[in-house]
């Protein structure tokens, strides 16, 4: 995983110092096989946040965006990389010698996750004097219908368009479906690490996979990104034969709903280790388990995966996705992480916890946030968490 992650920076840093070679920034559930198939080198800002809220760089990066007029009940992933820009620094410096993120040539943003990212990739835009480009689907949909993949396919189409004359050449169809033929076979791969936890004892937790999913994030679309789930897959089978835990007495299940507090991974999985609880299962790591790519039809697949993230549903689809997964992963409990600054993926807000309690599965809710740990108590957690955990 270090060296995957080491050689994608590292050939991000020199394609930006490549006047022939041009970088594409994209969020994190946006068209990066359209991108990557025409030739962009492609980075994603929220993988920047989340290292930057993962090295607790982020406490010193917020108050700095938030200093220059950005507010701290939004998005942190967009506070901490703001503000790191604002401060100069990253965390990519003291991983592999990066001096700085690289400069776009274009920025292309996708709101089925949230509208901050807009507000987001429009600040680097004016910054750096950047073409941008947004694609809008609906969002908070029960279901999938066949007007809302048209309309997102057309506006594929048009980024398509848009981006020719920056490239300099026009898209190869064959090469597009050649790399949504590898973002398939990668996130079916990554989809199979994950259904691992399904075995008793688990090889593997969600604070695991907040770690394992860094190339199903940034290298969809390359044969690296299969490789590297191929190993590991092939590894955690290994495991599995060996009978090995991750937790070594799990004798409870648990499924984490909303984002992982980055800057405390460590002693969260060590609270639920040391209670003989396994996080086996989650919202957030499920998040990029595509299965409805396909390459011979690339444009409608890629508007159909992308507009079907959990992210983007209702509640009742959401009740019944997780009532779904308890029973899949053997769940004794659910934990929702209630991020401050993340709404649109913090699912305690309307009830949710309660609709679940009333089909019999426990639940508790945790405040935090993702990268802002002033809105995240230690002592209230750890107390909140070992009281659920000994009443299952």
């Amino acid at each position: 995983m270090t060296n995957v992650m080491k050689d994608y920076f590292l050939n991000l840093d020199a394609a930006a110092k490549d006047p022939e070679r041009k970088v594409a920034w994209c969020t994190s559930v946006g068209p990066a096989e359209i991108l990557r198939a025409m030739g962009f080198e492609v980075y994603f800002p929220e993988n920047h946040g989340a290292m930057l809220g993962a090295t607790r760089v982020s406490s010193d990066t917020i108050p700095v965006a938030n200093a220059n007029g950005y507010s701290p009940e939004i998005c942190s992933y967009l506070t901490s990389d703001v503000g790191a820009y604002m401060k100069g620094i990253t965390p990519l410096t003291k991983a592999f010698g990066i001096t700085e993120v690289p400069r776009p040539d274009i920025l292309v943003y996708n709101t089925n996750q949230c509208k901050d990212v807009m507000h987001w990739f429009e600040y680097y835009a004016k910054e750096f004097d950047t073409p941008i480009f947004g694609i809008h689907p609906p969002t908070n949909i029960p279901d999938i219908r066949q007007q809302y993949i048209d309309d997102v396919t057309r506006q594929f189409e048009e980024l398509i368009t848009f981006l020719e004359p920056i490239i300099g050449h026009p898209l190869d169809p064959e090469k597009l479906k050649q790399t949504v033929a590898l973002s398939l076979e990668a996130t079916t791969l990554w989809s199979e690490v994950l259904d691992m936890a399904k075995v008793r004892p688990s090889p593997l937790t969600f604070f695991d996979g907040t770690i394992y999913m860094g190339p199903i994030v940034v290298l969809r679309g390359t044969q690296i990104a299969v490789d590297y789930y191929k190993n590991l897959l092939a590894e955690l089978k290994q495991k599995v034969a060996e009978n090995h835990a991750a937790v070594k007495k799990e004798n409870k299940r648990i499924y984490w709903d909303g984002m992982p507090v980055w800057g405390r991974l460590r002693s969260l999985s060590n609270i639920f280790d040391e209670n003989d609880a396994c996080v086996v299962a989650s919202t957030y790591c499920n998040s990029w388990v595509f299965s409805d790519f396909d390459p011979e039809d690339p444009l409608a697949s890629m508007a159909r995966a992308y507009i079907k993230i959990f992210i983007n549903r209702n509640d009742g689809f959401k009740e019944n996705y997780i009532a779904d997964m308890v029973r899949d992963f053997h769940i004794d409990g659910v934990v929702f992480m209630a991020a401050r600054t993340c709404p649109n993926n913090s699912n305690a807000h309307y009830n949710l916890p309660r609709k679940l309690k009333e089909r019999g599965i426990p639940t508790i809710i945790i405040d935090g946030d993702l990268c802002d740990l002033r809105c995240f108590s230690d002592e209230q957690s750890t107390t909140l968490i070992e009281a659920f955990l000994e009443t299952i």
